[in-house]
């Protein structure tokens, strides 16, 4: 993804290209980039044509992608949901004999919904080709603060940490709550907890700052918290359970580590490096690095052993139907693994 978007401000454009991945609004902002940079806006009603692939016989694509520009060096084909066609359909193939030697004229882009993340390979081998990713937290809040400016609206960069632990790093989301934030008088910039009032969910009441709680050893506030945070839209004990769990996974890494004698730079930056090459989604890795190496002193390996085995009866009980007791189970949870743990000397 970087790396398209450093090859258009170098002016740089390929034939075709190929766009997929689970970030449909990102993808949404490549086409709008790779449209600006291919036909001036002026020429663009002559010059540009979007359709759903899955409408097209062999004769529209042929038409479209061989139609000479209009007062222009070059015209912009868009074709949207290629996933939805089927593998033998007669567009599809004149499509792939197109790949084969693409016009010089026209700009291809072929774009894949979210809803099918896998790489359609025919359509990506003779393509420019991009998966877009989900943004990890940290770009999703740089991402945010750079649309809030284009908006107009004076976010301070704790408020746009905020909404992103509270929305989470989608981006659609993230877009769809910085329109309602525009849609107040201009005024100072909006704070953390300004932000938390408007979105409904408190500065410093996240499923984040209930597992930082967890795992800082504060089965009080933790318990506290549970009300608060089990009451946000998409916030389930199954949810709580599961992001408690990653961590306590990360958290085993970093004992590990530790325990063979890594501390200080040296320790974040080998659970960095772990954390890296599995890559799990929705964690800003620097950040979790610090933290997960913070805690490993205070969690020996068999203490992250109970606590995962205590996760898991407690994810087990939460997905049997016969117990409506959530927020019991989840209180049970916090107790359990705040009670300090001895290791045999």
């Amino acid at each position: 993804m970087d790396a398209l978007f450093r090859s258009l401000n170098k002016g740089e454009l390929a034939p075709v290209y190929y766009l997929y991945g689970p970030e449909d609004t990102l993808k949404d902002e490549a086409v709008r980039a790779l449209v600006d940079r291919a036909v001036d806006p002026s020429l663009r009603d002559f010059n540009f044509d979007q359709r759903s692939a899955a409408q097209l016989d062999a004769e529209d694509i042929h038409a479209l992608c061989r139609t000479l520009p209009m007062l222009a060096e070059r015209r912009v084909v868009l074709l949207r949901d290629v996933e939805g066609w089927k593998r033998k359909t007669k567009g599809r193939g004149e499509l792939l004999r197109y790949l084969t030697r693409p016009s010089a004229e026209t700009l291809l882009i072929m774009v894949q919904g979210s809803g099918e993340e896998i790489e359609d390979k025919e359509l990506a081998g003779p393509a420019y080709t991009v998966r877009f990713d989900r943004l990890p937290p940290d770009r999703a809040r740089k991402w945010l603060l750079l649309r809030a400016g284009k908006a107009g609206v004076a976010l301070a960069p704790e408020a746009a940490e905020h909404l992103v632990l509270s929305v989470g790093p989608d981006l659609g989301a993230l877009g769809s709550e910085l329109e309602k934030l525009a849609s107040l008088p201009p005024g100072d910039p909006l704070t953390a907890d300004r932000v938390g009032e408007l979105v409904g969910i408190r500065h410093g009441e996240t499923v984040w700052d209930w597992r930082d709680a967890v795992l800082d050893d504060q089965p009080g506030r933790a318990a506290t918290l549970l009300t608060s945070v089990l009451a946000q839209p998409g916030v389930s004990g199954v949810k709580l359970v599961t992001t408690l769990g990653t961590a306590l996974v990360g958290l085993g890494i970093a004992r590990a580590h530790f325990d063979r004698g890594l501390r200080g730079n040296a320790l974040e930056g080998a659970v960095f490096k772990s954390l890296l090459s599995s890559r799990p989604p929705g964690l800003d890795y620097k950040e979790e690095a610090k933290r997960w190496s913070r805690w490993a002193l205070r969690w020996p390996a068999a203490r992250v052993r109970a606590a995962l085995n205590a996760a898991r009866e407690t994810d087990e009980a939460l997905k049997n139907t016969t117990i409506s007791d959530e927020r019991g189970l989840m209180t049970d949870l916090v107790l359990r693994l705040g009670t300090p743990f001895v290791e045999a000397a």
